[in-house]
């Protein structure tokens, strides 16, 4: 494995250039970019990559919870004003910079060897590919867990960071955009277990980079208010119980963590007591 691993360096830094080529030469003149070094090439992809999905997942989301099914998904009364939403775009723009450092510097460290990661998946072979992948994914939501539950736990850090994104604590405040309004220290510890995971267990690096990016689709979603109903799902039924009560539902994308150490709230056992 360590001699094959001795090769894949260049094929993460071809990998990283026809990323770069694709992403920036779309946007920017190739004499603004072709001279800089790889690494701000990088972090400036990741960088126009972030705020492109940011944008185009949630003005699609708003439009179409908010305005084409208007009423269906979201009470009149419960839809966030544009002053909240633009609070929160503003929010999210001050911290994009900082967050496109976390996948730039896991790439930089990947291509230079650092990593367990793998750039082709014929390296391992489809079944370790994936059997590689779903490991990755517990670590992930283990992580994420409880990285998401220590910035409530451990006071300092809810006051000076996680509290600026808890700030929207009721329907009528938050939205899609919501998802990425973080300060962007938190916003980067929340990330983190992504990172380490590359560290301790072999990961297609495609595969991680698209898993990064797929966040910012994941938080927008949980963000709208709008309980999916789909068992095992950390949806956004149970992400607005988080930010409304603070001590309950820190997952990621499953209710099993929260479910095996006790903090989980089923938006749908709230439903009943209601009635």
């Amino acid at each position: 494995m360590e001699d094959s691993r001795s090769g894949y360096g260049q094929l993460f830094i071809e990998d990283s250039d026809l990323y770069n080529r694709i992403v920036l030469g779309a946007f920017l003149p190739h004499s603004a970019w072709a001279s800089l070094p790889r690494f701000f090439q990088t972090w400036l992809r990741n960088y126009i990559g972030g705020v492109l999905l940011y944008f185009i997942s949630g003005l699609l989301w708003c439009f179409y919870i908010y305005y084409w099914k208007r009423n269906v998904y979201v009470p009149k009364d419960s839809v966030p004003s544009r002053r909240a939403m633009l609070l929160q775009i503003s929010v999210a723009m001050k911290a994009m910079p900082w967050y496109c450092l976390l996948p730039t510097v896991s790439e930089y460290l990947t291509e230079t060897g650092w990593t367990k990661s793998f750039p082709r998946i014929y390296n391992v072979g489809w079944l370790s590919y994936v059997v590689y992948l779903a490991i990755y994914m517990i670590i992930v939501e283990f992580g994420i867990y409880w990285m998401h539950r220590e910035l409530h736990d451990i006071k300092p850090l809810y006051k000076y960071l996680h509290a600026t994104h808890h700030i929207y604590n009721k329907q009528n405040t938050l939205s899609p955009f919501a998802g990425l309004a973080f300060h962007p220290l938190d916003g980067i510890l929340q990330a983190l277990p992504h990172s380490l995971s590359l560290f301790i267990i072999p990961v297609h690096f495609t595969a991680h980079l698209a898993l990064i990016f797929i966040e910012g689709i994941w938080t927008a979603n949980i963000h709208d208010c709008i309980h999916g109903k789909v068992w095992s799902i950390m949806g956004a039924g149970y992400h607005t119980i988080h930010h409304t009560t603070y001590r309950h539902n820190y997952g990621h994308y499953t209710i099993w963590m929260d479910w095996m150490f006790g903090t989980l709230r089923d938006p749908e056992e709230d439903e009943g007591k209601a009635m």
